[in-house]
């Protein structure tokens, strides 16, 4: 059985799109980035895409792994920032800005998932989101340093070498990466203080952290975008296979095995 793995996008209006039908401006779009389902089918798994439609609980009966992906930041509301620098745009009409509908819907269906033991992987948006799923907090702006986070290079690039990231020894991280790995980079926010169990097993060389994780469970946060690795990132593979070994043990998708 392939497991499914619901994937996380974003919605705004058909208007932002250039050209499109002013007819059908005001209906609204849910968008996906394609190269998650295609790495995640090419690892071996049903990639699902999850509309804020979707109850996250109800959704988690089904699914065998969920992955968060990246995109606008985190409302500041939801963390415990500073409310007043939002701009009161409606996220409909510009895809980056704040999204609280999102925001909402995926640190619930994080909460869910960690609640029906399925496998979470963060990438990069993502990673902050699973922080604060668990009550962490975010730098919220990280000043320009001597690594370069927010990369003007387009997708797909494996990044810069001064992106290095350093992973702690015995971590998932480390299982998969080994000690180092030079990753991809377009943020600038990043996890400050870590939610309830969550622990950071990877930094860059100025203290930025790149990954982190809930140990002893299936849980992987990332800040690099591995679907946009051109070199082998495992990050992908591993959720898939962390899903595929639930489903062997007997968990997970429980809706979908009694309708067998």
């Amino acid at each position: 059985m392939r497991p499914l793995i619901g994937i996380t996008g974003r919605r705004y209006r058909l208007s932002v799109i250039e050209g499109a039908d002013e007819r059908y401006g005001d209906r609204c779009l849910d968008s996906y980035m394609s190269d998650f389902a295609t790495r995640i089918a090419e690892a071996g798994g049903l990639p699902v895409y999850l509309s804020y439609d979707s109850d996250a609980t109800d959704m988690c009966q089904w699914l065998s792994a969920v992955v968060i992906t990246g995109g606008q930041d985190v409302h500041p509301a939801c963390w415990g920032g500073d409310t007043s620098v939002v701009r009161d745009i409606d996220p409909r009409m510009d895809p980056m800005a704040h999204d609280l509908a999102r925001d909402e819907y995926e640190i619930a269906l994080v909460r869910a998932a960690l609640d029906h033991g399925i496998p979470v992987l963060g990438v990069c948006r993502g990673m902050q989101v699973l922080n604060v799923a668990l009550g962490g907090t975010l730098i919220a702006h990280l000043e320009p340093g001597s690594v370069s986070h927010l990369s003007t290079e387009a997708a797909p690039t494996d990044g810069t070498t001064d992106h290095l990231v350093t992973f702690e020894k015995g971590s998932l991280a480390a299982d998969l990466f080994g000690e180092h790995a030079t990753t991809n980079s377009w943020h600038h926010q990043a996890v400050d203080r870590c939610g309830a169990g969550l622990v950071v097993t990877g930094r860059t060389s100025d203290g930025v952290a790149e990954s982190v994780e809930l140990p002893g469970a299936p849980v992987l946060g990332v800040q690099w975008h591995p679907e946009w690795m051109k070199s082998t990132d495992p990050t992908l593979t591993w959720v898939v296979q962390a899903a595929k070994k639930l489903l062997a043990d007997g968990h997970g998708g429980e809706m979908r095995r009694s309708v067998r």
